[in-house]
């Protein structure tokens, strides 16, 4: 067989369908399996970094299955991008008070099924021009910014901050504990996801925001 003849059933053996054995089992399961193991091997080492065989492994299923069930890689994680939003809009509504809203971010951030450390990996690996996969939450960032604007003008937030500007520093401030476990650590002398030190800094975040109330249209000069 030539390199080239090789390296075509090579392609074609990744990209097979499962056997019928594979097919029998809940597909749905499988697939919450796979996006589980993929969130957190992307967690930890990037979407450059992470393999697909260690997704697999991770899964505890045949690496076949993942381009079977999301076209590889890519698609994999793109679905983790949908899986997140779809959360978020359960998990966050728009009536959310906004210290149980901030202080809910800081505890999902720390918990390696959901991601938080995603967002710190895309920044690092930014190349400065959007792809087609940032017109959703470019929107949603704009639905927030239009959310934080409202509170301004009904006099619940000091309208001297730039909205976008609040923003970027609550989704900062949030995924802190995520994006700076070894300067928790040493602040807090435990580990970033510990329970304690989780719902202290939460607690403590969701005062410091709250006080920016406090600056709103009854400010004293």
């Amino acid at each position: 067989m030539t390199p080239e003849k090789n390296s075509t059933s090579t392609r074609r053996s990744a990209r097979r369908a499962p056997t019928g054995h594979e097919r029998q089992r809940d597909p749905e399961r499988t697939k919450a399996l796979i996006l589980d193991a993929a969130t957190e091997e992307f967690s930890a080492k990037g979407f450059a970094g992470a393999r697909v065989s260690a997704i697999a492994a991770r899964a505890g299923v045949n690496q076949q299955l993942i381009t079977y069930y999301f076209d590889g890689k890519e698609g994999l994680y793109r679905e983790i991008g949908r899986r997140w939003r779809a959360y978020e809009a359960e998990a966050f509504p728009d009536d959310m008070d906004s210290a149980e809203m901030i202080k809910h971010y800081v505890r999902v951030s720390v918990d390696p099924r959901l991601g938080g450390r995603l967002l710190a990996w895309e920044g690092l690996a930014d190349t400065g021009v959007d792809d087609e996969n940032a017109a959703e939450r470019n929107a949603r960032l704009h639905e927030e910014v239009e959310a934080i604007r409202a509170r301004q003008r009904a006099g619940e937030l000091d309208d001297r901050l730039d909205p976008a500007a609040l923003l970027l520093m609550e989704m900062s401030a949030a995924n802190a504990l995520a994006v700076y476990p070894q300067l928790a650590r040493a602040l807090f002398g435990a580990d970033a996801s510990s329970p304690e030190v989780v719902e202290c800094y939460a607690e403590q975040l969701a005062q410091l925001i709250g006080r920016l109330g406090d600056g709103g249209s009854g400010r004293t000069e």
